[in-house]
């Protein structure tokens, strides 16, 4: 292992902590789970990022997902050069917004019509104001450890940062804004039915990650998906799938797509956006004809549909589209795993292991994740001491048991190869 220094990162940190909360500007970039200090990033290039101090890492973030291309891919870098001549911003059309909006419908089973937005948190709170909208009605059913953004309606047990400092209800939610918000348990079917018989008529939409990111990876079963499906159909409620996360990382398609479940909304950020910020909502002609300036459901925003943002968006699902590197990455990303598996067993640590696609979680909890009950047995201690391991051995990991990894398609043999010694390393040094 290489003794690495991360003193200006530390420096740079203490400087950082004067003038912005906790000297992040996003709770997932604290070390809060793991301890210490977050190391400062300079660059990014393919599947590596480099620090301040001069330290190299394999990228299993990228992100929180989009640079499923690597970082600085050649496509995106020109479009992004391209956009830039033209102007930053008009809040006027530009035919690069139709030009992505079919891209999607044309890629999403889900995806009659779409309207671009800013964040994945900005889609999901617009998405369920029309749901509500649309029908009428104002229950909306969530799921424990689903995390989609920090939407008040819908930032009750949430995943992601706010179940990782233990928080997941957050003040400044006044009860008014969650008395409507219904939360289950991820893979119940038959809380989700009990759920419907009694209050069918008056859930507005069942919303949910088809594929959770949040709480780490895990998996649906096709029973539970199926009958939220049926369920909605059945009760006249709008199912909604959060693909911030999946859509275009699992499939080209997303979750919807991989396994055959359409649902009547889908919400999308993260690799649309080719590592800018962006977000997007869409669904049936029929439900998003309810929204402004066609529909009475308002919903705005000034650098919706902003030309870079959607250059690089672009950029990426095109890329995506005619190379299509998903088998190679799925057999990429279950090679890694399968290596982190055989390293946890060798070293006689309890773990299990999810993954779906090129996202993937190792849990140091011996039962297999279901929900976040499950979730919540696993051992933070251990994942403390395999993150810092890791990142000794410059490996970059999510700083928080309860978050996806992202394998991009960039990452060599090689990288995969001196990822699974490091974990073989400190999975060995873990155990004594």
């Amino acid at each position: 292992m290489t003794n690495r220094t991360y003193s200006h990162s530390h420096d740079e940190f203490a400087r950082a902590c004067q003038f912005i909360p906790g000297g992040v500007n996003s709770p997932a970039r604290a070390f809060g789970g793991v301890g210490g200090e977050p190391v400062l990033i300079d660059r990014g290039d393919g599947a590596k990022l480099y620090d301040i101090d001069g330290n190299e890492y394999t990228d299993y973030i990228g992100s929180w997902g989009p640079h499923i291309l690597g970082h600085q891919h050649p496509a995106v870098r020109a479009a992004l050069d391209d956009a830039l001549t033209r102007g930053t911003s008009f809040g006027a059309p530009t035919v690069a917004e139709t030009e992505i909006a079919e891209l999607l419908c044309e890629a999403v089973p889900s995806l009659e019509s779409v309207r671009m937005v800013n964040s994945g948190t900005e889609a999901t709170m617009s998405a369920i104001r029309l749901m509500r909208g649309h029908t009428g009605r104002d229950v909306v059913v969530k799921f424990a450890g689903c995390y989609h953004g920090h939407v008040d309606s819908l930032l009750v047990q949430a995943g992601s940062g706010a179940l990782t400092h233990g928080n997941p209800s957050s003040p400044g939610v006044p009860k008014g804004c969650t008395k409507d918000t219904l939360v289950l348990t991820y893979n119940n079917t038959e809380q989700v039915a009990a759920a419907f018989a009694k209050e069918g008529d008056k859930i507005a939409c069942v919303i949910l990650e088809p594929v959770v990111g949040n709480m780490g990876v895990v998996v649906p079963s096709m029973e539970f998906l199926k009958t939220l499906r049926e369920l909605c159909t059945k009760h006249g409620s709008l199912l909604c799938f959060d693909e911030v996360m999946t859509g275009f990382r699992v499939a080209y398609g997303g979750a919807q797509e991989r396994f055959g479940v359409t649902p009547d909304m889908t919400t999308l950020g993260k690799i649309i956006g080719g590592g800018m910020p962006v977000g997007a909502y869409g669904g049936r002609k029929e439900v998003m004809n309810s929204i402004s300036p066609v529909g009475p459901v308002y919903q705005a925003g000034t650098l919706s549909g902003n030309p870079i943002a959607v250059a690089c968006g672009l950029a990426t699902l095109k890329t995506l589209k005619e190379t299509n590197p998903y088998p190679a990455l799925e057999e990429k990303t279950t090679r890694l795993t399968s290596g982190l598996k055989a390293a946890a067993e060798k070293a006689g640590l309890e773990h299990s292991l999810a993954q779906v696609g090129s996202m993937f979680t190792l849990f140091f909890n011996p039962e297999q994740v279901t929900n976040m009950d499950v979730a919540m047995k696993s051992d933070t201690d251990q994942f403390a001491k395999y993150f810092w391991g890791m990142l000794n051995r410059g490996q970059y990991l999510p700083c928080s048991q309860f978050e996806a990894n992202f394998v991009s398609v960039p990452a060599t043999d090689a990288d995969i190869n001196a990822t699974i010694k490091a974990a073989e390393e400190t999975l060995t040094e873990i155990a004594g």
